[in-house]
């Protein structure tokens, strides 16, 4: 084997370390735009290739403008699934970028702008699935809100009720909604994080509704079993996605990832494939499991 198939292979040099990131700074553009990063994050466009696991489903993904929710709603298409994706009016321009590439993926793309921390909005959702799709197959529960502060002091009500309500409450909100409109053999994915598990200070309210929907999903998963769904959960690590840059410092940011296992952070493509496998009929018999994608940080 050669050097350069060799280094091809090395998954710490696959995708750009912290040293190429300049400082970057969109808290005051809040959520923030995929397409205003440096580098801009690979959500496997040029590099996923489908193999028809997800064939004529129907697929929700919250959050599914950019980050991880583009990355999932370009596997998902490129596996044979119509999506609708939710996302913030704020994010229309990434959601544009979204559709695009489902389309030209040869799959139906539904854009539903709105807050999700709204139970309304979150009904809306699951009824324009029903009346686009006829079902909900799928649904990914991964928007999420997120602000760094500096310990308990500093968070205030408003940013508890906003994280809780768009990281958790959504959650239950979307889930009793979707419910009565997925077939058998449908699955629920969640996204947790492995702040569930190792959480850091600065990130306290988001880290505890990540608590939260490891939970959530360990029980849900026992009781969506009686209707012949699965419910199951991906644990991100670090991950570059739109919300470091809109929640973190500039010189934060630059470092981003640095102290993984890997060097670097993790980018939205390296997470889909573990939302085709929990969305496909090859999952049939994972439910309830929490699936870490960490770059080798341990979370036990």
């Amino acid at each position: 084997m050669s050097q350069e198939r060799h280094a091809q292979q090395d998954p710490t040099l696959k995708h750009p370390q912290p040293t190429s990131f300049p400082e970057q700074d969109q808290r005051d553009k809040h959520p923030g735009l995929e397409g205003q990063m440096e580098p801009r994050p690979d959500y496997g466009e040029e590099t996923y290739r489908g193999c028809s696991r997800l064939e004529d489903r129907a697929a929700v993904i919250t959050g599914g403008d950019s980050g991880i929710g583009r990355a999932v709603a370009l596997a998902f298409a490129r596996e044979g699934a119509d999506v609708l994706i939710s996302y913030l009016e704020a994010e229309e321009p990434d959601a544009e970028e979204t559709a695009r590439v489902v389309e030209e993926s040869g799959k139906r793309c539904v854009r539903v702008p709105g807050d999700i921390s709204e139970e309304a909005q979150c009904n809306r959702v699951i009824e324009r699935a029903v009346e686009e799709f006829g079902r909900v197959d799928v649904l990914v529960n991964n928007a999420a809100h997120q602000r760094t502060v500096s310990g308990v002091v500093d968070v205030s009500t408003e940013l508890l009720d906003k994280t809780f309500k768009t990281n958790i409450y959504a959650m239950f909100w979307l889930v009793k909604a979707a419910i009565p409109h997925m077939p058998q053999g449908g699955a629920i994915i969640n996204v947790g994080s492995a702040q569930a598990f190792k959480p850091s200070p600065t990130l306290l309210p988001y880290s505890a509704t990540k608590g939260s929907i490891v939970t959530f999903t360990e029980g849900l998963a026992q009781d969506v079993v009686q209707y012949g769904l699965r419910a199951n959960c991906v644990a991100p690590g670090p991950v570059w996605t739109p919300i470091i840059p809109a929640s973190m410092e500039g010189e934060t940011v630059s470092q981003f990832g640095a102290q993984s296992p890997m060097g670097r952070p993790g980018q939205p493509v390296e997470l889909a494939p573990a939302f085709v496998f929990l969305a496909s009929d090859d999952a049939s018999y994972v439910n309830g499991s929490v699936i870490d994608v960490t770059g080798g940080q341990p979370v036990a």
